[in-house]
Order: structure tokens, then C-alpha cells, then sequence
């Protein structure tokens, strides 16, 4: 008898184990009610530029009333995004935080997660950690620098590149003027930018400019451009406007320019040379003539006044 009992108690634990097992594995196959979750700005800053507010996105497997929060590391809820609300089956939820209070003041810095009620008892508190950041990234780059250009296209001067590092994962912002000529595609510790002499894809005419750096974090957050760079640009530039000779007499003028050889034209003469300086003989007549030198299409010129 005490040996029949015994079978008995086994057999209904065997039972028990088995309805336990059935009952988890149709747990484990019962699909999420909310599917299609999307957070395409994890990182947000609502001081920012291009990512003022973190969206988020999911849907429902079926008819839900809904309920969505945003709550901080500690767990605490901190802003409803979404008041009770009865959805359809299939629909989709697409809701957005900005970062700010009800009383207009920004939240920490600092990782937060949204929660989603459905109905009045299952609570679901989503993977998808959205950060907070309203401080701007740092960038360092070497100066003062006096950079000279010649963005004539002949591959000599053409660009000046600036290596830069930054504090946190960036792209760095390149300014002439007050006028923004680079945003690196990259988001990396370091980089370089360049600039090729151009405004709205055109040569600058010949001067000085100051050049400014800045830089743009995952957030959005760009810091404060600060000047390191005067650039002098110039195409080819002689050391002397006027020269008075003798008739026939010999003078000497320095051309700078980055180019390896130059043209010059006087009094109907012409040549080419090679950069530096170049010799001239004076016209045998006296009167007021002019040398150009060219490089390119640009050209500089100097009086000579023969006596």
C-alpha cells in the first residue's frame, strides 16, 4: 500500500513538472505585445542644433491602452510623455522628449529610459537608453598659425590642413569669417580640417583672413568657435610697386608666389622664369613702363620709370 502511495505522489510531481515546463515554454513563444521599438536619437541635447529632442517610436500586437513615461538611472519617474489612451491593433506610438520639465528647466545630464503601461497592470521599461547631454564638445588645434595659401589650382599652396583632437567623439567645424567652410563627416577623437581658399566655391581674392575652429558632439552641442589662424592668401605678389632705372639700366625685383616658374611681360618683351628673383634690363627710352608677372590667371604689376 505504502508502495502504490508512493508511485502515486511520483507520477503527480512528474505531472506537475511537465504542466510547469508547458506553461514556461508558452510563456517563452508569447510574443511582446510592443514590437518595432525606435529611438533614432539615443543621444540628445535640447541646447542643440540638429538633435533637440530624442524621438521615440514602437507599435502594438493589439488593442492597448497606453501609458508612457520617462524615468532616470534611480528608476524614479520623472516626465509622463503619454496619458492613458486606448490604441488600436497594429498602431504605431511615435511620441518625443525634449529634455525640459514643466517648469522650463533642463534635466541632468545623464542616461533615462522610457516605460510603457499597457492596461492597468503590465509595465514594460524599454532597452533603449536615451542620453542627455547639454555640454559642448572641446577642440584643440595648434596656435597662432600664419598659414599662406595660393588656391590658383596648380597643386602648390592649394590647401592648408589643421590636424585637431577633441574631448569626446566630435566633428570638427571649420569657420573663415564668420562663414562655416568644413564639417567633418567622421565623429572621431582626432581629424584634420581643411581649407582650399574658397567662399561658396569660389577663389578669395588676395588678403588675410582669420580662421575659426569648432566642433559639434553625437548630441548635437556645439561649442564656442575661438580664432587661431591668420591665412594669407596670395597668388603671386612682387617686393617692389615701383622701380626708377636709367635707360638699359639692370634691376631686380622678388617675386613670392608658391609656384616653381613664373611669366613676365615688359615693354613688349616677355619670358619665363623661375621663382625668386628675377633680372630685368630696363627699355633704352625714357618714360613710364610697366612689368607684369603672371601666374596663372593672376598677375601682379610694378611701375618702372626709366630716366
Amino acid at each position: 500500500m505504502a508502495r502504490a502511495l508512493s508511485s502515486a505522489l511520483v507520477l503527480a510531481l512528474l505531472a506537475a513538472t511537465a504542466v510547469a515546463f508547458a506553461i514556461t515554454e508558452g510563456a517563452k513563444l508569447e510574443r511582446s505585445p510592443i514590437y518595432g521599438t525606435k529611438i533614432p536619437t539615443p543621444e540628445f541635447s535640447p541646447n542643440g542644433t540638429t538633435k533637440p529632442v530624442a524621438a521615440i517610436s514602437f507599435r502594438l500586437r493589439s488593442r492597448q491602452r497606453v501609458e508612457v513615461w520617462v524615468q532616470n538611472s534611480h528608476r524614479t519617474r520623472i516626465e509622463t510623455l503619454l496619458r492613458p489612451r486606448t490604441f488600436r491593433a497594429g498602431a504605431r506610438v511615435d511620441l518625443v522628449w525634449d529634455g525640459v520639465d514643466p517648469h522650463g528647466i533642463t534635466e541632468p545630464d545623464g542616461a533615462y529610459q522610457p516605460v510603457v503601461k499597457l492596461g492597468g497592470h503590465r509595465t514594460f521599461v524599454l532597452p533603449n537608453t536615451i542620453r542627455l547631454d547639454t555640454v559642448p564638445p572641446k577642440i584643440a588645434v595648434k596656435h597662432p598659425l600664419y598659414p599662406i595659401l595660393s588656391p590658383d589650382g596648380d597643386h602648390h599652396g592649394d590647401v592648408f590642413r589643421i590636424p585637431y583632437t577633441v574631448d569626446e567623439p566630435a566633428q570638427g567645424i571649420l569657420y573663415v569669417g564668420n562663414t562655416q567652410v568644413e564639417l567633418t563627416r567622421s565623429q572621431r577623437l582626432t581629424g584634420e580640417l581643411q581649407w582650399n581658399g574658397r567662399l561658396n566655391k569660389k577663389p578669395v581674392r588676395p588678403g588675410r583672413y582669420v580662421l575659426e575652429v569648432a566642433a559639434r558632439d553625437r548630441a548635437g552641442n556645439v561649442s564656442k568657435p575661438y580664432p587661431f589662424a591668420i591665412a594669407q592668401v596670395r597668388y603671386v605678389v612682387l617686393a617692389r610697386s615701383r622701380v626708377v632705372v636709367r635707360p638699359r639700366g639692370h634691376f631686380a625685383i622678388r617675386v613670392s608666389t608658391d609656384a616653381p616658374t613664373v611669366h613676365w611681360q615688359l615693354h613688349g618683351r616677355s619670358g619665363v622664369e623661375k621663382r625668386g628673383t628675377l633680372g630685368f634690363r630696363a627699355p633704352a627710352k625714357r618714360g613710364v613702363y610697366h612689368l607684369y608677372v603672371f601666374v596663372g590667371s593672376h598677375a601682379a604689376r610694378c611701375t618702372v620709370v626709366v630716366v
